[in-house]
Parts: C-alpha cells; structure tokens; sequence
C-alpha cells in the first residue's frame, strides 16, 4: 500500500490511457509524458502499460507501507527517500514505510515525475484502463486527484523484484528534454484558412505556455496566427498534439486530456515522440516549433519505440550504436 501525505498542485494515478475508447468519445487521457511512465515500469519489471502515479510540479509526498521496488523518471523534482537523493530513471528496493518526498523543480526544466512500483497501483480499470478521467470522474482512484490520507493498493510484482535492483535507465535513450525543447510539427490540413507563410511565422516565434494551460490544452503565447479568411468547419477528429487556432488566433496545443473532436482550424500537429518534451514543461515554460515530414516523423516514432525497447541496463551496444545514427 502506499499513503499520501501530501499531494501537491495535482497527483493522479495514470497509465497509458484508453486510446480504444476515443470512438465513443472519451478522451485517451493517460500520462501526460508516457515515455517517462513506460521506462519507470520497465525499470521495475512490469508491463509498460502498468499503473504508476503522475506527480505535477512537486510538493508530494508518499509513505510506501510495504517493501517494494519502485522506480522514479521524468522531471527533477527533488525526489528524496527516507531524506536522502533519490536517484532518477533508476530501479530502487525500498523497505516497508519509507518516505517519499518531491520537494519540485531543481533544474531549468521538469514539470511531471512518474513513480512506478513492482505490481502497479491496483486501482479497478475503468474502459479498459487505470488512468484518472478528471473531467469525466471516473478512473485512477475513485475518479479525481489524490489527496492527503488515501491508501493506494500494490498489485502482486510478476517478476523477483530483486533481480532488477540496480537498474538504470541511460539517457542515451531517454527523449530529449530541455528547457526550450523544439518539438516538430506537420503541416496541418487548414492552412487556406490562415494567412500566407503561418508556418514559417509559428516556427520563428518563442512561445510560452499560458497560465491558464492544463492537461487537456496547452495555451500558447508568442504568437497570434491571422485567419486569411471567416473559416468555419464542421467539428472533426483530433488527437494529442493537434495545434488548433480559435477565433482569437492564440494557437492551442491538445494533450493527453484532449477532447475527441473539434471545430478549430489546425493549423499542425506536433509528432507523438515530441509530446514527452512538451509535458515537462510548466506555465511559463518556452518551447519552440519547427516543421517537419511525415518521412521524418515516422523515423522518429521507430526510434523512440526501439530506445524503450532496448535494455533499461544500457548494455545492449548493437541497439546503442544503431541509435546513434537515427533521428532522435
């Protein structure tokens, strides 16, 4: 079991959401950097899908009731076992009642850390998932964010937890995060609606992501895109990373919360490896955007999915050589 003591700006429990059920018009949801989550659970033995907590800007803090080995990745928030450095992207064997703590930020970057645990959290899945639907109330723990007294349950590890004691994850093969991440786009399918070189002009500007942002939607500020015309459409499907422009011409970038459909222009969609880098960053936060091609971004896509794919240890040279030489 694990007990919150506290839960910062936001704590859910999340896995890789329900992508299945977005024809019935229910939100993908999941980890907002589902990279981070995957790594953690394949750091301490269990399927990449498994459930794990979502740990937003700090100010959490956990008393794992049972020994277990538990893994922490995604942003420096100051992690701390029993009050001493945890280390990140690394599997660690913790005794029953230690005290997890994530003070917030340390460095120029990280929004989301992600607690993975031997067994996953046992929460009942909801549509075929343990993601919290906090929009929707349903999923994760009885439908919201975690608050200070509840008890989550451990599932049953698969593996010996012990053989994975040790294990890291190298940052060779982790996405690319910074402080000013340039994440890629394609080309969007409404560009007569807007005026001539929108493109060219959302690459050139430094955005930041807008106060009033959250895990549905990123508000971008930095630029105002001009519609070259009224341009009305009938509500269509859209998916994390889709960069629609309202009326107003202040571009938002969907993420894992993300409504099934909209009538917004879409002026680009940001390619899925990218989204990770996009989910470290906080309200404030700078990004930049840059174009790409569907070549390109299926290049990408292969590596990410083979740098989860190879060994957490780092130990698999062959991979780590091949990797060197693909986009990233």
């Amino acid at each position: 079991m694990i007990e919150v003591v506290a839960a910062g700006p936001l704590l859910t429990v999340q896995d890789l959401g329900r992508p299945g059920a977005r024809r019935s018009g229910v939100p993908q949801g999941g980890a907002m950097d589902a990279f981070a989550l995957a790594a953690a659970n394949r750091l301490v033995g269990n399927p990449v899908n498994e459930a794990g907590l979502e740990i937003t800007a700090g100010g959490a803090e956990l008393i794992i009731r049972c020994a277990a080995l538990v893994a922490v990745t995604g942003g420096d928030l100051g992690a701390t076992l029993d009050g001493r450095p945890l280390p990140l992207w690394t599997a660690t064997r913790v005794m029953a009642g230690a005290r997890l703590r994530l003070a917030g930020r340390r460095g120029a970057w990280g929004a989301r850390a992600y607690l993975a645990v031997a067994g996953g959290i046992a929460v009942a899945p909801a549509l075929g998932s343990r993601s919290t639907d906090l929009a929707g109330a349903f999923g994760g723990f009885g439908g919201r964010a975690l608050r200070s007294g509840d008890q989550l349950p451990v599932g049953v590890a698969e593996h010996d937890p012990g053989l994975a004691r040790g294990r890291r994850w190298p940052e060779a093969l982790r996405p690319a995060y910074g402080p000013l991440p340039t994440l890629r786009l394609i080309a969007g399918p409404h560009l007569d609606c807007f005026a001539p070189g929108v493109l060219e002009a959302l690459s050139a500007a430094t955005l930041r992501i807008g106060a009033s942002s959250n895990r549905m939607g990123y508000r971008l500020e930095g630029a105002t895109l001009a519609y070259a015309r009224p341009c009305s459409l009938p509500s269509l499907g859209v998916v994390p990373g889709v960069i629609q422009v309202p009326p107003d011409g202040a571009p938002i970038l969907l993420m894992a919360d993300a409504q099934t459909t909209g009538g917004y222009p879409i002026v680009g969609t940001v390619i899925g490896p990218d989204l990770p880098l996009a989910a470290q960053l906080l309200p404030g936060d700078a990004l930049r955007l840059v174009v790409t091609t569907l070549d390109e971004a299926l290049a990408v896509a292969r590596y990410m999915a083979a740098a989860l794919a190879a060994s957490p240890e780092g130990g698999d040279e062959e991979l780590l050589a091949a990797l060197a030489g693909a986009p990233g």
